[in-house]
């Protein structure tokens, strides 16, 4: 006897009930309270006040994401490749154990981690001194900005090299024998036939990984070296220093915009190659 329909539902009432409570209440109590007044009225004044004084921080936000987003893609892109068609199985092996280990790591160890180690006395540099490559008036401290791009890039690089890898496995074997019988190059193999079927895959990686990035509030705060800062670290201020829920609330439309529109980015350009205009 075939389940009712009505089971169904029931089925999946909790899942959609933890989902309405834990996400989309306090999505839309954080987009309210971003335009409104403590007695219910619209107001821009929050947006406005957050423009005001954290635009600076807005575009080093963009900034630092973008250029993980770019980093990230070129290294794991590199990664997924040379698992996929390098010959060399031992080398296949050693970066398939070494680029899973960030996976398991929380964002906070990681932070702390690279704070050890990116400082100016810190593990790099005296590995650095040790082996007499420097002296101790030489190291620079790769805390900031440098520090918070290298932080993101390393925790996510498991991540998006994950997903694309096991993209690039699935596709069909005969059409890459076929253009290796045919004379064409690994380069040309990679550029030609596989990016551009896996170019789904690494879209949603990419993506997955900014909203990732927007949302991260200790790497910032340990990794950073104060002003600018970027719009997780601003919220936390707001909150903690003042109290200040709806300036807050309006850092987070503002992320959300954002990663919005990076999202549809990707999405206009997966469905213009798909040949569906927009």
């Amino acid at each position: 006897m075939g389940v009712k329909t009505s089971h169904y539902y029931w089925l999946v009432a909790p899942a959609a009930l933890m989902v309405a409570i834990f996400f989309l209440y306090p999505l839309a109590f954080s987009l309210y309270s971003a335009v409104s007044t403590q007695t219910g009225q619209f107001t821009l004044a929050h947006l406005e006040k957050t423009f005001e004084l954290y635009s600076t921080d807005i575009l080093f936000t963009l900034i630092i994401v973008l250029s993980s987003v770019v980093i990230l893609a070129i290294l794991s892109i590199s990664i997924a490749a040379l698992i996929t068609l390098s010959p060399f199985r031992s080398v296949v092996t050693l970066l398939g154990f070494l680029y899973r280990l960030p996976l398991f790591i929380p964002f906070i160890v990681t932070a702390q981690m690279m704070r050890t180690f990116l400082a100016k006395n810190g593990l790099m540099n005296n590995a650095f001194i040790a082996s007499g490559l420097m002296t101790p008036m030489d190291t620079v401290s790769f805390l900031g900005w440098s520090g918070i791009i290298i932080t993101f890039v390393w925790k996510q690089l498991a991540f998006t090299t994950l997903l694309i890898s096991g993209a690039m496995a699935a596709l069909d074997e005969s059409q890459i024998r076929a253009a290796r019988n045919l004379g064409a190059s690994r380069v040309r193999i990679l550029m030609n036939i596989i990016l551009p079927q896996v170019a789904p895959t690494i879209g949603v990686s990419l993506v997955l990984s900014t909203v990732t990035m927007m949302s991260v509030l200790s790497v910032p705060l340990m990794i950073g070296t104060g002003t600018p800062t970027m719009i997780s670290a601003d919220m936390a201020f707001r909150v903690n220093s003042y109290g200040d829920y709806s300036v807050a609330n309006a850092l987070g439309l503002v992320s959300y915009v954002l990663c919005a529109g990076l999202a549809w980015f990707y999405l206009r350009q997966s469905l213009r190659d798909k040949g569906v205009r927009s």
